[in-house]
């Protein structure tokens, strides 16, 4: 099958085409982010009208990059949620509207679990992972840890009880003065920190349990930076230690979690699993464990299409559909969605 995928969730329009014979075909993705730097954060209505302004173009483009046509397309899949209401329903109607012009099937993807599902999208030496398996799933809207027992079948084994581990990035660099979107420029600040220097709590590893919680760990940093003397290498250090501890916090989570499900194989999505010193701690315990760990490419952990078309091939492929209505769940949780 050749499904086109389409992401408009938030604040990036992503549009891709994956061939379940050959893999993906093609992909392009427009950012926000300039739009909405001069806000200091996402406006929902911004966001729906650049979509409306994005979305077409962008599936021209993405289909002359596969050296396609729409009259070669099999089905379309679209992000139904989570998200914001306006940015969904955008990106709803427009793959709606192709299925019916082309009579083709279309399918509502859970855009987490197309985080999900992206580190087995690509071929891996090690084979792409199969379930079952722990996910961490982290971004800047979710931190949790979800045991896989197949594709659609999903169990929540812990979540943050506060700020996910990509928002307490995004306001721990505000607070410190970083430009808009804060998360990016912290890590790559804390590359220039001196680890020690500073030393966070890890929150909540001192109980057992599974769940999250970074409030408290920002609530620290702004102390610690109000405190200090605000130099350049002082930021750098203070960056380097927050992000210390939220990377230490989700490893010993992650070595719990594979711990409770009784299983070795971890796969991680979302937008902080591009970090660097991440994919390292993880990398290093799952060697420790005799285990592995599988990452998409950093390009897929943020929002994409190509989640979107790979995971709605899926589904397609499994006689899932949608009917006519444009539908979506701007609230929507993972274990209401049918197995595969």
């Amino acid at each position: 099958m050749k499904v086109l995928g389409i992401e408009t969730s938030c604040d990036e329009t992503g549009v891709a085409v994956y061939d379940t014979a050959t893999g993906l075909r093609a992909h392009a993705l427009y950012s926000q982010i300039a739009l909405h730097a001069e806000y200091g954060g996402v406006v929902p209505e911004l966001a729906s009208r650049d979509h409306v302004r994005k979305l077409l173009p962008l599936i021209r483009q993405t289909l002359d990059e596969s050296g396609l046509q729409v009259s070669d397309l099999d089905g379309v899949a679209y992000t139904a949620g989570p998200g914001l209401v306006g940015a969904l329903l955008v990106g709803a109607g427009v793959a709606r509207s192709l299925a019916w012009a082309l009579d083709l099937p279309a399918v509502a993807v859970h855009h987490m679990e197309g985080h999900l599902l992206a580190p087995l999208m690509e071929e891996d030496p090690l084979g792409r992972p199969q379930p079952p398996f722990v996910a961490l799933l982290v971004s800047g809207g979710h931190t949790q840890l979800v045991a896989v027992e197949a594709i659609g079948r999903y169990r929540l084994l812990g979540e943050t009880l506060d700020d996910a581990a990509g928002e307490a990035f995004d306001k721990t660099a505000k607070l410190m003065g970083l430009p808009y979107p804060g998360g990016p420029q912290l890590a790559a600040l804390a590359e220039r920190g001196r680890p020690g220097i500073y030393k966070f709590s890890r929150p909540m590893t001192d109980r057992p349990g599974l769940d999250f919680s970074f409030s408290g760990l920002k609530t620290q940093v702004l102390l610690a930076w109000r405190d200090s003397d605000q130099s350049e290498q002082t930021m750098a250090d203070i960056a380097r230690g927050f992000e210390d501890a939220v990377v230490e916090t989700l490893t010993i989570k992650c070595g719990r979690a594979l711990d409770a499900a009784g299983c070795e194989t971890l796969v991680v999505a979302g937008g902080v699993g591009a970090n660097k010193r991440l994919r390292e701690r993880l990398a290093q315990m799952a060697q420790r464990r005799g285990g592995r760990v599988a990452f998409p490419r950093p390009a897929f952990c943020t929002d994409n299409g190509a989640m979107i078309a790979y995971a709605g091939a899926l589904r397609l492929q499994a006689g899932q559909h949608e009917d006519a209505a444009v539908m979506v769940t701007p609230r929507w949780d993972m274990a209401e969605l049918p197995a595969v």
